[in-house]
C-alpha cells in the first residue's frame, strides 16, 4: 500500500514487477485453498461483483431467454441480479424448494435440472442462518445435466473445505472480508473452457474479463488470508474433535447460556450442519429492532445481512424458510470469530438476557 506502490500491470519497471509478484503469490494461495488453477482466478472488488460478472456475463451470451435455477435463500446479489435479467426478458427464474432449516430439496433440484437450464445458482453456506449445502452433490447433479453451476462461496471459503476442481463448480465467488482479508476485494473463479461477457471494459486486465488497475494491497491481503486459513482451518477442525472446532464450542456455549435463560428462544437453520461461527436465533414476540437499539453500542450483532440492513423489510431468507411471522420479527444473527473470547461470550449472553428481560417488563 505504501512501500511497494507499483501497478501490477506495468511491465516496464521494477515497481511493477514487485506488485505483479505479490499478485502472483496471492493467486497461488487462493488456488491452493480451494484446489483451483491460478489461471482460473479473476480478481474483483468483492463477491457482489463476482456474482454479477458470473450471472450477467454468462447469460448475456445467450441468444434466447435463459433459464436460471435459483435457491430462494441466496444472497441478494444473486437474487437481484437474476430478477433484473428476468425483468429485461433475458431470463426465466425457476425457484428451488427449501425447508424450514433452509435446506434444499435435492430431489426437486434433480427434477428441474433434468428439464435443462442455462445456469444453476446455489450458495455453499447461508449468510444468515449458516446452513451448509452439499456442494459436491449439487455439483454432481449439475454436471450430469451439463448445467453450469455458480456457487456463492462467500461464507464458506476459509471456513469449510471446498474443492473447485473436483466438485463440478463452474463459477465460484469469494469475498475477502469474510475470511479476515481487507474489505473491497474478492475473486471469481472461472472453470477453464468457460467464457464470460465482461461487465467492465478497458485495458483487458484479468484475461479480458475484468478491466481496471488491480487493487494490489487488497489482493495481497486476500492471498495472505487464504494462506493462513488453509492451515488454521485444519487446526480449528482438530481443536475440539467433539465440537467440530473452537468456533463451534464458543457458539454452543452462547447458545446454551441463552436457551437456559430465555425459555422460548428458537435457534434457526440446520443445527446438524451449519457454520461453526454462526448463531441465528429468534426471540418470539420481541421485535429484533428493540433489542438492537439497546445493545448496539456494546454488542455487534445484526438483524440480518449487512447488504439488507438499510431496507426495512423482513428477511427474505426466513420468509423462504416459511417461518412464523413472530419468529421472523424476533430474529437475530450473531457471529463468532477467530478473536472471540469465552469472556466475550459470557458478557454477550448476560447483555442479551438483561435486555430481553427489560423489554418483557415493558411489554
Amino acid at each position: 500500500m505504501t512501500t511497494a506502490f507499483g501497478n501490477a500491470n506495468s511491465v516496464d519497471h521494477g515497481y511493477g514487477d514487485e506488485a505483479a509478484k505479490a499478485v502472483k503469490q496471492a493467486r497461488q494461495n487462493i488456488a491452493e485453498l480451494i484446489n483451483a488453477s491460478v489461471k482460473e482466478i479473476i480478481f474483483t472488488s468483492g463477491a457482489t461483483e463476482s456474482i454479477n460478472l458470473a450471472i450477467q456475463g454468462h447469460i448475456n451470451q445467450q441468444n434466447t431467454p435463459a433459464t436460471i435455477i435459483v435457491s430462494p435463500v441466496e444472497h441478494k446479489a444473486v437474487l437481484d441480479t437474476c430478477k433484473a435479467l428476468a425483468k429485461k426478458g433475458l431470463a426465466e427464474i425457476i425457484w428451488l424448494n427449501v425447508n424450514q432449516q433452509a435446506q434444499i430439496d435435492l430431489e426437486h433440484l434433480e427434477k428441474v435440472c433434468a428439464a435443462g437450464a442455462s445456469l444453476l445458482c446455489v450458495m455453499a453456506a447461508n449468510n444468515e442462518v449458516g446452513t451448509i449445502y452439499p456442494v459436491q452433490k449439487i455439483g454432481a447433479i449439475a454436471s450430469s445435466y451439463n448445467i453450469p453451476f455458480l456457487c456463492d462461496a462467500s461464507q464458506a471459503v476459509g471456513k469449510i473445505p471446498l474443492n473447485f476442481q473436483e466438485w463440478g463448480i463452474t463459477y465460484l465467488a469469494i469475498s475477502g472480508h469474510k475470511l479476515y482479508a481487507p474489505k473491497g476485494v474478492g475473486a471469481l473463479v472461472v472453470r477453464k473452457g468457460h467464457y464470460l461477457e465482461p461487465l467492465i471494459y478497458g485495458g483487458g486486465h484479468e484475461q479480458g474479463l475484468r478491466s481496471g488497475t488491480l487493487n494490489v494491497p487488497g489482493i495481497a491481503g486476500l492471498g495472505e488470508a487464504c494462506k493462513f486459513r488453509q492451515f488454521e482451518m485444519e487446526a480449528d477442525e482438530n481443536a475440539m474433535p467433539t465440537a467440530g472446532c473452537a468456533y463451534a464450542l464458543l457458539r454452543d456455549t452462547l447458545q446454551n447460556l441463552l436457551q437456559a435463560q430465555i425459555p422460548n428462544l428458537v435457534v434457526n437453520g440446520y443445527l446438524n450442519n451449519r457454520l461453526s461461527g454462526n448463531l441465528h436465533i429468534s426471540i418470539p414476540d420481541i421485535p429484533n429492532s428493540a433489542i438492537i437499539a439497546r445493545v448496539r453500542h456494546q454488542l455487534a450483532i445484526s438483524t440480518g445481512a449487512a447488504c439488507s440492513s438499510a431496507i426495512v423489510a423482513p428477511s427474505h431468507v426466513l420468509q423462504a424458510m416459511n417461518l412464523a411471522e413472530n419468529i421472523i420479527e424476533g430474529a437475530l444473527r450473531i457471529g463468532i470469530g477467530k478473536f472471540t473470547t469465552k469472556e466475550e461470550i459470557e458478557k454477550a449472553s448476560s447483555l442479551i438476557v438483561r435486555v430481553v428481560n427489560e423489554i418483557h417488563q415493558l411489554l
